[in-house]
């Protein structure tokens, strides 16, 4: 099996930072529920919800 050239290599790399630059930070959304509790999402993994009594 031949080693591949350094353009071989180089060519999948460039295909995925294109992919990444094409895309735009989602940044934060708020949604409030029907009790009064406040989503935050755009923080992390998992949206953080604070309640009133918090």
């Amino acid at each position: 099996m031949p080693n591949p050239t350094k353009e071989e290599l180089l060519a999948p790399i460039a295909e995925l930072e294109a992919k990444v630059e094409g895309r735009k930070p989602a940044g934060l959304t708020f949604k409030v529920s029907e009790k009064g509790g406040v989503s935050v999402y755009g923080l992390g993994r998992f949206p953080v919800t604070l309640h009133y009594e918090q």
